[in-house]
């Protein structure tokens, strides 16, 4: 449950503390003093979407902080764990920032988070209803879900179970219809595919080898250059024994090292210029020989190399502009190619495969779907039962709900059409809410909604922003006394209006809107004692020293007190 919220600069909040805590909390406040702006703070620290026109006029940004505790649930620990926060003393500290210029973040647990981890809490953590969620009751997408949430682990089950089938046989039904109905336009891809990798094949391509094939042109293209220079490089060196006064390099080291050999014969210190000197003779022996080879290599080619590497190169560019750019690519397009031919090779007796599979996904689908139906028929029978003994505790003692579960076509969430009706009263034909139901009449229906799923369903804080809307009188006392009841095993906090629900509340704050100094700045203040007394006589009579308005609130909380 949320122990306190901290807003700061958010609309025209300038900052204030709200202590919360556990049971009934009310939220009153004259119109346009903030009201609104707590349950859009509260909605912040939920991961709601944020807006930057919500940031205080002046203020560089507005900071919602919230303490939750007690925690005792183990998916928030983990939440909270892999976000790299702490929980510290069974309390668990959340804040988010709103820039004016309209960036948005979000601590976890005293670590900076992703906004969405907020989300991820407030399942865990909150349910807020405002009137856009009464509104949203009257969709049926929202009702089938509704019920889906009161049948709990078992529909959860069936509905995951469900989904399964229900894609597994749409992939099916999907590979079927293509290959049957496209059956022309396979076989044209698959012998366009066969032409293909036969063309590559005929090449047959080496990774790397248009690189190497091009270098190998240019050395045959200057063969001549290159057999002149390597030619006159290895006389050089070795000679060409044309005459006995040619000199070379090699001759010259000779030379050299026997003189330095006769040296080292008297003095030892040459030794080392002697070994160093028959190093460099060996290594250019050796480079000697590797030109000779060079050269012999060039000799051997000839023009038919030449030709026969330049075809070569142009069959690999070629293949590089039908499939390319690059070798590489052409090689990747021939492997997926080979891979689409074999698959679509094999048609036919996929096809067949693919009906024997269809066949089964059929009969698993209608398994889970039947399963799928009769959970929700039971537990829209269960849900119509309790909805409509909590009906008649909210001064609605004639009206009843009735959960149709009807076949229909089968979709990504069943073969049921879930259509909530109310029936006015006895005798009178049950009609779809989203007609039948007035705006207060919603309010009192989702409110008992969610008193029976508190039973089944719960969640450690409950949010209610005017849910007394359109409601007055007695139907007003029900609503606070049902509140007050479902505050017995989750926190509940409430916007309100009503004196007759705020007089229920175990803690009762007031939004107070001081225009002082010229501008608006809105802040908050617990009320107990007399000043909640005159707090609910202005909500009944917008007077604080009426007598009668004194006496008539005094009266109003203690029936909160006494009565539930």
């Amino acid at each position: 449950m949320i122990e306190e919220l901290e807003i700061k600069d958010l609309g025209v909040i300038a900052q204030t503390t709200l202590p919360l805590g556990p049971g009934f909390t009310a939220i009153t406040g004259e119109t346009g003093a903030g009201k609104t702006m707590v349950v859009t703070a509260l909605s912040l620290l939920m991961g709601a979407r944020s807006d930057s026109s919500l940031v205080r006029s002046g203020a560089a940004q507005a900071r919602i902080g919230g303490v939750i505790g007690r925690l005792n649930i183990p998916a928030i620990a983990a939440l909270v764990d892999e976000a790299g926060g702490e929980i510290e003393e069974d309390e668990l500290l959340l804040s988010r920032t709103v820039r004016a210029e309209g960036a948005s973040r979000a601590t976890v647990g005293g670590v900076r988070a992703p906004v969405g981890v907020l989300s991820q809490l407030a399942q865990h953590l909150f349910c807020l209803h405002g009137q856009s969620d009464q509104l949203r009751l009257r969709s049926q997408t929202e009702q089938r879900e509704t019920l889906d949430r009161f049948g709990g682990s078992a529909i959860g089950e069936a509905l995951t179970k469900y989904i399964s089938a229900y894609e597994r046989l749409s992939a099916l039904q999907q590979e079927v219809s293509e290959i049957a109905e496209n059956g022309a336009a396979r076989r044209r891809e698959a012998e366009q595919l066969r032409a293909e990798i036969n063309e590559i094949s005929a090449v047959d391509p080496q990774e790397n080898e248009t690189a190497e094939v091009a270098a190998r042109v240019e050395k045959l293209a200057h063969a001549e250059q290159l057999r002149a220079a390597v030619a006159g490089a290895a006389n050089a060196l070795s000679g060409d024994d044309s005459g006995a006064d040619s000199v070379d390099a090699l001759s010259i080291l000779s030379i050299a090292i026997e003189r330095v050999r006769e040296g080292a014969h008297i003095d030892s210190t040459l030794a080392d210029s002697l070994n160093e000197l028959e190093s460099v003779l060996a290594q250019t022996q050796s480079v000697a020989r590797d030109l000779f080879a060079y050269g012999a290599d060039l000799e051997a080619g000839g023009p038919a190399e030449l030709a026969a590497a330049q075809q070569r190169l142009a069959d690999l560019k070629q293949l590089e502009r039908n499939y390319g750019p690059e070798l590489s690519d052409v090689l990747a397009y021939f492997a997926a190619a080979n891979d689409r031919l074999l698959l679509l090779d094999q048609d036919d007796d996929r096809l067949a495969i693919l009906e024997s599979e269809l066949n089964t996904a059929r009969e698993e689908h209608a398994v889970a779907a039947t399963e799928l139906s009769e959970l929700r028929s039971t537990a829209a029978a269960r849900l119509s039962q309790l909805v409509t003994a909590e009906l008649k505790h909210l001064a609605l003692p004639e009206t009843a709900l009735e959960i149709s579960v009807a076949p229909r076509e089968a979709g990504s969430h069943g073969a049921d059409e879930v259509l909530f009706l109310l029936r006015s009263h006895q005798g009178a034909t049950p009609a779809p809410l989203a007609r039948a139901a007035s705006g207060g009449e919603l309010s009192r229906i989702m409110l008992a909604i969610e008193v029976v799923l508190a039973g089944t369903d719960p969640v450690p804080t409950f949010v209610f922003d005017e849910i007394d809307a359109g409601i007055g009188g007695a139907a007003a006392i029900e609503v606070g006394r049902r509140l007050k009841k479902l505050s017995q095993t989750a926190q509940v906090i409430v916007v309100t209006h009503l004196p007759q629900v705020a007089a229920f509340a175990d803690n009762h704050l007031r939004v107070l809107k001081d225009s002082a100094g010229g501008y608006t700045e809105s802040s908050c203040q617990q009320l107990v004692g007399e000043e909640r007394e005159k707090e609910i006589a202005r909500l009944l009579s917008g007077l604080t020293d009426s007598d009668s308005a004194r006496e008539h609130a005094r009266e109003l909380l203690d029936m909160g007190v006494s009565n539930l």
